[in-house]
């Protein structure tokens, strides 16, 4: 396999890097941050621009990329920025229109690889804990439409997102893989009513409520009841994501402790001559070095036809990431001391993030016992 990314890729991602270094320093991400926005419309509108939502689709979608190794590289960048702009919603929402959209759902499509809608995927249920077929809003025929009831939670970025990917039970129990339909819903539909919230990592976060929403036929997306395939090809689009994403920070939090480690001194000499802190600093990059083997192979494996190979790939990488990131986090803060928490301190803003990361669809424990169960199935 080859490791390097094309010529094209590269210059993507020193673009994503200079621009994240010249106009998303640390002061600014924290402004942005903790707005009661969530994000920047205007840098959105730049990172779109920059082409940073048009190289995670593929030009039949209107984009120039779209393949594994085009997601990891957007996100690892956005990931050393802790980039807190609403690029997850965007990849996940649109994969699923691009899979399963038809005709009629192109200009959503395009509005939302542009920057011009904010999507985001409504989905986890506060009784889900992180499976996919773990679904109790339902939708039932209404006329010719639908009507929708239930309640979404953890909506990243619900509060200013114009259209939603919402999962929802047209027939079967709760917990069955069968019965599964997704829907579009645009934000003003009547019916729907959100809470919003501040993350402990930054940006916001709603509680969407369905009580008797209407719907249109059009809404449906994909075929009625088939909608967990559909649902696990764009989950994994963003499982890849997130491991990317974790991996920029990893990268960002190891090279704020080497700084520091060469700088900060003890008894006359810097704190990195201390031959336990080189042994525990050795171990944290070889760690690190695992965590990037893992997302490379997600990569690979994102598009491959076999199921199980695919969703293997992912779960493994989700799990180390989670194992990883969180020792990253752990790790860099003890070697700092006691100013490693403190607020003004970027390292402490990655620690959140990596730690959060992991209970993005589904932590290190949840993916372990996926990836177990896929092997069984496949034995």
């Amino acid at each position: 396999m080859n490791f390097e990314h094309t010529e094209e890729r590269r210059m993507l991602a020193e673009t994503l890097d200079r621009f994240v270094a010249e106009q998303y320093g640390f002061a600014t991400r924290d402004h942005i941050a903790q707005s009661t926005r969530g994000f920047s419309t205007e840098l959105w509108q730049r990172f779109a621009e920059l082409g940073a939502l048009g190289a995670l689709f593929g030009e039949a979608e209107g984009g120039f990329g779209g393949d594994g190794f085009d997601i990891a590289v957007v996100f690892e960048s956005l990931g050393r920025g802790l980039v807190v702009e609403p690029f997850l919603g965007a990849l996940v929402v649109g994969s699923a229109i691009a899979r399963a959209g038809g005709t009629a759902h192109r200009p959503l499509l395009d509005a939302v690889i542009e920057g011009r809608t904010v999507a985001a995927l409504a989905h986890d249920e506060p009784a889900s804990h992180y499976e996919l077929a773990n679904v109790a809003t339902t939708a039932r025929r209404s006329g010719e439409g639908w009507r929708l009831d239930g309640a979404k939670a953890v909506v990243l970025q619900g509060e200013q997102a114009e259209l939603f990917l919402v999962s929802a039970r047209t027939a079967g129990e709760q917990a069955d893989e069968a019965g599964l339909s997704l829907f579009l819903v645009p934000r003003d539909t009547a019916g729907l009513s959100l809470r919003g919230y501040p993350r402990v990592d930054g940006g916001r976060a709603a509680e969407l409520t369905f009580d008797k929403v209407v719907l249109g036929a059009e809404a449906l997306l994909g075929t009625e009841g088939e909608g967990f395939a559909l649902l696990e090809h764009a989950v994994g689009r963003g499982l890849l994501a997130l491991c990317a994403e974790s991996l920029g920070a990893m990268d960002a939090a190891r090279q704020a402790t080497l700084e520091y480690l060469r700088t900060r001194k003890q008894f006359g000499v810097p704190i990195g001559s201390f031959q336990a802190l080189q042994h525990r600093m050795a171990q944290l990059l070889l760690e690190i070095e695992q965590a990037r083997s893992a997302v490379i192979n997600a990569a690979a494996a994102l598009d491959d036809a076999d199921r199980t190979t695919r969703e293997r790939a992912l779960s493994a990488a989700k799990f180390t990431i989670g194992r990883v990131g969180t020792l990253v986090a752990e790790e860099s803060i003890q070697m700092h001391g006691g100013i490693g928490m403190t607020w003004e301190l970027p390292l402490a803003h990655y620690a959140k993030r990596l730690v959060m990361i992991d209970h993005q669809l589904g932590d290190e424990d949840h993916h372990l016992a996926r990836y177990i169960a896929l092997g069984a199935q496949a034995a």
